[in-house]
Parts: C-alpha cells; structure tokens; sequence
C-alpha cells in the first residue's frame, strides 16, 4: 500500500468531487462536509465516470450518468441497480492542504 498526493484540500469544494488519475488509477475524490472520501471514479457496470454523475451528499452515494445506478462512498457497493458489483474505495486523509490517498 502506497499513500499518494491526490491533490490540494482547495480543490474540491465542500459538497462537490472530482477525478483525478493517480498512478494510472481514476479516482473520484469527495469532499462532503463530515470528511473527505475516495471511490474508484469507473462504474462496475458500464465504463463511465462516476464524477460526471451526481452526488448525493445526505446518502453519501454517487450516482453513475449513464443508468443511474449508485454507488455508497464507504463501502463501494451499488446501492441500486443495474449496477450488481462494488467498486473500491480507498482509505483518504488530509494533511495539511494536500489530500492523500491510500492505494493498494
């Protein structure tokens, strides 16, 4: 496991998220206001990018654009169909301004 700069705190906005690809890895980074979260940003049904879908800050899910399944930014899990298997999550901390995450 490496931790690894994802990105400055200042870059995503309370309530919002955004892609970033680490060491070939597209990383959806969450910033919610009880804490910052990391899913991979590629739903497990489709190939499409989870930032471009909404957010759902009070469910803590993430919705994919194409058919709307959603995924929970603490387990990975979809949380409605037609999306049957997880996507992973990864551990993320701030320190500082820099916001790193933990990949396997």
């Amino acid at each position: 496991m490496s931790d690894v700069r994802v990105c400055a705190a200042t870059d995503v906005n309370v309530d919002s998220h955004a892609r970033f690809d680490v060491e070939g890895v597209p990383i959806c980074v969450v910033h919610l206001g009880d804490g910052w979260y990391a899913i991979n940003d590629t739903c497990s049904h489709a190939d499409y990018s989870l930032c471009e879908g909404d957010l759902w800050a009070d469910e803590h899910e993430v919705e994919c654009p194409q058919h709307g399944s959603t995924f929970s930014l603490l387990t990975g899990e979809p949380q409605s169909l037609p999306a049957t298997q997880p996507v992973p999550v990864y551990p993320v901390r701030v320190d500082g301004d820099d916001v790193i995450v933990t990949l396997p």
